[in-house]
């Protein structure tokens, strides 16, 4: 009797034991599932936002493209879609000159201002070399500029710089908040004219002359 009671006892910590095994191995692998999928989310997540991030600086250089047409109300719509609305942008000329609006309206008038008081026909704004950080709702990103902007069939202006950006996620949209564009160079490129073809023609190879303008100005 007291033989099989002991069996008995054996046999419920044997169970016991193997049940909390299989209890510990059951959460280990629900553990390992539920933080499997959490990174997996988080990777998969990842390079997702760093795509919407890069294409707010090309819906940046579309906005700024239509104002270079003319087309002020339909570069604030784009605008609108790119940036916060209490952005802040600021433009930093190669003399040390800078100019900073509040708001994607005032940014537009300013490039609207500009782009007209120039006679600039036409614009186009290539992006570069985009670097992108993201951390939690928030990132930075950098990319280069080179803009194009028509005076006529002859003559261009042309900038290059960079552009610093703080983005932030609001309500599962990216937009920027603050830009900061650093221009490294202002310059105008022009063809020759007859005269000075013949002349160039002596002297050099080259098919264009370079005059760095007045940087654009608009009075505060």
């Amino acid at each position: 009797m007291e033989k099989r009671k002991e069996n008995g006892r054996i046999v419920s910590k044997a169970i016991s034991f193997v049940s909390h095994r299989i209890t510990l191995i059951v959460l280990a692998v629900t553990l390992v599932l539920l933080l499997g999928g959490r990174f997996e989310l988080a990777s998969a997540a990842q390079p997702n936002a760093e795509l919407e991030i890069q294409k707010l600086t090309a819906c940046y250089a579309l906005g700024t493209d239509a104002i270079g047409e003319g087309n002020l109300a339909g570069g604030k719509e784009i605008y609108r879609d790119c940036f916060t609305q209490d952005v802040v942008i600021t433009a930093i000329f190669p003399d040390g000159a800078s100019v900073t609006r509040i708001g994607t309206d005032g940014w537009a008038d300013f490039v609207y201002s500009v782009f007209q008081g120039n006679g600039y026909q036409a614009t186009q704004h290539l992006i570069g070399t985009i670097n992108i950080s993201v951390e939690n709702n928030q990132a930075t990103m950098t990319s280069y500029l080179h803009a194009t902007h028509k005076r006529s069939e002859t003559s261009i202006d042309v900038a290059n710089g960079t552009y610093q950006d703080e983005v932030v996620n609001i309500n599962g949209r990216w937009k920027i908040r603050r830009r900061t564009l650093k221009l490294i160079d202002f310059l105008n490129l022009s063809s020759p004219t007859a005269n000075s073809s013949i002349t160039n023609s002596r002297t050099t190879n080259s098919s264009t002359t370079l005059v760095r303008p007045n940087i654009p100005r608009l009075k505060e």
